[in-house]
Order: C-alpha cells, then structure tokens, then sequence
C-alpha cells in the first residue's frame, strides 16, 4: 500500500473534521511506512479528550479498511510539549515561557502574541545606575517567531 496515498487522504479527512470545529487545529499528521497514523491536535481554548474521540471517529469511519490496514492515534500536543505554531501562543498569555533563541534561554510572561511575534516580560536584578547595590527592574523584549528555536510553557508545582 502507498503511505503517501494514506497521507493525503487522511489529510483531506481531518481538514474536513476541523472545518466543523474551527477552534481545533492541526499540529501534525505522521503517517508511518507500517500505516500507522499519529495526528497531534490542540485547541485554541485547549482540547479535551472528547475532541480527540470525535476527529479520530470522522477519519476513522471515513477510511477503507480494505484499502489501508492502519492503526490510527489521535492526542493533544500535551502541557510539556514545545509550542510549534504561532496559534499556540495565544492560549498561553499571563503564563510564563521559556524561549530559547540564538541558542539562549530567556523566561518570562508571556504578555502578547500575534502571528508575527510574541512578547515577554519578567523581573531582573541589575545595578543600580548610581551608588551601590541592585534593583529590581523589568524587563520585555518582543521575539519574531521566527527567531524562536523553543518555547515551552514552565509549569508551576
């Protein structure tokens, strides 16, 4: 059987799917050589497990069986995976980030994001500009998405 076939069709099955349900999206489709299928959704209010059983039903019961004999798995990014797509981010404002670029980490609040860039804000120790000593100063910087290497959401415990 041709994996590429399986890929496209699968393709055409979950832009389907997600038409009816614009607040999901997709983050990604691997369709393995064995046919088997893993589809990584999120959800601009998040997703629910409900969510992942209805779009794995639509592309389920819209493929052959005698066509493809695929096993198909559909999740959710999870809490700790590295946010991919300029989407991802907006769920995430008044939380804290970790981004990495040019192979630095910077962590702060994410306070703003669009589809061009995102801005972080945080609390630095620096010196005081005259006498001795340090204060505390705030920080933001506003980050391309292109620049972005990672970013991860830091989770509190």
């Amino acid at each position: 059987m041709d994996s590429n076939r399986l890929e496209k069709r699968v393709s055409e099955l979950l832009d389907e799917a997600l038409a009816g349900r614009p607040e999901l999206f997709l983050i990604d489709l691997k369709v393995n050589p064995d046919q088997s299928i893993q589809v990584t959704l999120d959800g601009d209010e998040g997703i629910s497990l409900q969510d992942c059983m209805d779009i794995s039903r639509a592309v389920e019961h819209s493929l052959d069986r005698d066509e493809f004999n695929f096993s198909l798995e559909v999740g959710s990014a999870g809490a700790t995976a590295p946010l991919l797509m300029p989407r991802q981010y907006r769920k995430h404002i008044g939380r804290k980030l970790a981004v990495r670029r040019a192979g630095k980490e910077v962590q702060g609040t994410l306070t703003a994001a669009d589809d061009k860039d995102i801005t972080l804000s945080w609390k630095a120790r620096e010196p005081k500009p005259v006498g001795k000593g340090k204060h505390t100063v705030r920080k933001e910087e506003t980050i391309p998405h292109s620049e972005i290497e990672q970013a991860k959401v830091v989770l509190k415990f």
